[in-house]
């Protein structure tokens, strides 16, 4: 992100940016949602997006995403301008049983988007093994159909369509609301083990305040209406982690104090066009 501190622990130094946003803005009719948003995400870097309810979080993934088409400012990724959906960029939503379709095997959603970008039939067959395999899914669940499967087993399949897309940027849109607790605690795990070992560029909006301090390099906070970058906050966790440690570290007490009064204050902010202050949290 645009700061002048020290690169997050765990993120990749880059000189070019792997999405930044420049004044992004966007408007339902003449209802402003969010109003000039500037934050910047450097490669290999985990940043989670939170907020009040209604702030504006899930409009600013999808204008990230390129599916909703920003009314103001510019999108960039990887220091290119764009103003739709990128090969690099990939996006899990929250409801796995609307984004999977039931009518088809867990690998025709798989390679769904693949077989949509003109990838052979054994190339994205391939590649959906082996993204299967990556979110602990054995092959034979291929042959099966997303409702034969758990809540948990079917966001794993979600996820996986989203890494056999190979992704620069992966998009997630509160991807773990929807799965009971352990199985919410075991997806965190496995999308840091992945975003870790295929060095990719994760960007989550959550509600969950423990859920962002646990996952992020930073975390930006919305607030207002339209909504702004009201405070980018940096989490000083180290990249290993693990639901026991660290949320028993201090550090991670005063992180979610901090983020929480700030998304507490955000529900009662009056609409600002201010800068976004950048906070290293002792």
């Amino acid at each position: 992100m645009t700061s002048n501190s020290t690169p997050a622990q765990g993120a990749a130094s880059t000189t070019v940016a792997a999405l930044e946003a420049r004044g992004l803005g966007h408007s339902y009719g003449p209802r402003q949602i969010l109003g000039g948003i500037d934050f910047s995400v450097e490669q290999g870097e985990f940043v989670c997006i939170v907020g009040p309810s209604g702030v504006g979080k899930t409009t600013l993934l999808r204008c990230l995403s390129g599916l909703q088409v920003s009314t103001a400012g510019e999108l960039h990724v990887l220091g290119s301008v764009v103003k739709e959906p990128q090969p690099g960029v990939a996006l899990v939503f929250q409801d796995y049983s609307r984004s999977l379709m039931p009518w088809a095997s867990v690998l025709e959603n798989v390679t769904l988007p693949l077989r949509a970008n003109r990838v052979s039939k054994k190339d994205a067959n391939a590649r959906a093994y082996e993204a299967l395999e990556q979110v602990g899914l054995a092959a034979a669940v291929g042959d099966q159909y997303p409702w034969q499967l758990s809540g948990g087993m079917q966001q794993r399949v979600a996820i996986a369509r989203a890494l056999a897309y190979d992704p620069t940027v992966l998009l997630m849109d509160e991807p773990f609301a929807s799965v009971d607790a352990q199985t919410r605690s075991d997806l965190e795990d496995l999308v840091l083990r992945l975003q870790r070992r295929l060095g990719l560029t994760v960007i989550l909006v959550t509600h969950d305040i423990d859920e962002s301090v646990y996952l992020s390099d930073r975390i930006v906070v919305l607030a207002g209406s339209p909504a702004h970058v009201a405070e980018i906050v940096d989490v000083p966790l180290g990249a290993e982690r693990d639901q026991i440690g660290t949320k028993s570290d201090p550090a991670f007490a005063t992180t979610r104090a901090h983020v929480h009064n700030l998304v507490r204050a955000a529900a009662a902010v009056s609409p600002s066009t201010g800068t976004a202050r950048v906070v290293d949290v002792p």
